[in-house]
C-alpha cells in the first residue's frame, strides 16, 4: 500500500467515510429516512438514515478496493471522486430543506465537503499510479 498513493487514499477515505456514516445513526434518530431536513454531523452537515447508509456503502467500497490492489483503487477513486463532483454541483441546486428532491438532507457545507472530496479522490486517481490500467468496458 505504501507504493499506491491511491490505495492509500482508498483506504483513508474508506475508514473516514465508514467513521462518518456509523456517527451519523447517533444524530439521525427520529429523522426520516429520506427526511430533506436531518440531524446535524459534527454541528454542521446535516444528514439523514439514508445518507448514513450512502457514506457506509461509500466508505466500504474504498475500504475494499483499497485493501485490493492499485487497479481497484484507482478505479474506485475516479468513480466515487466523479460521483461526489456530480453531487457537489447538483446539490447547490437541490440541497434545501423545502426542496422533496433533496433526499440526503443535503446543506451548504455537505456540498463544499463532497467537492472536496471529489477534488482529491479525482486528483489522486487520475495522477498517480499511472502505470496501472482501470478496467475498461
Amino acid at each position: 500500500m505504501r507504493q499506491s498513493p491511491n490505495r492509500l487514499v482508498a483506504v483513508i477515505f474508506g475508514a473516514v467515510y465508514v467513521l462518518v456514516g456509523l456517527l451519523g445513526f447517533a444524530v439521525t434518530g427520529g429523522v426520516g429516512f429520506i427526511a430533506s431536513k436531518g440531524g446535524l454531523l459534527l454541528g454542521i452537515f446535516e444528514v439523514n438514515p439514508l445518507h448514513n447508509i450512502a457514506h457506509l456503502l461509500i466508505g466500504a467500497a474504498l475500504l475494499i478496493a483499497g485493501l485490493s490492489n492499485a487497479r481497484a483503487a484507482k478505479g474506485v477513486n475516479i468513480t466515487i471522486g466523479a460521483v461526489y463532483l456530480l453531487l457537489g454541483i447538483v446539490g447547490f441546486f437541490i440541497g434545501s430543506p423545502d426542496n422533496a428532491l433533496n433526499i440526503l438532507a443535503l446543506n451548504v457545507p455537505d456540498h463544499f465537503l463532497h467537492l472536496a472530496s471529489a477534488v482529491v479522490l479525482l486528483g489522486v486517481g487520475l495522477s498517480a499510479d499511472k502505470d496501472v490500467r482501470t478496467a475498461t468496458v
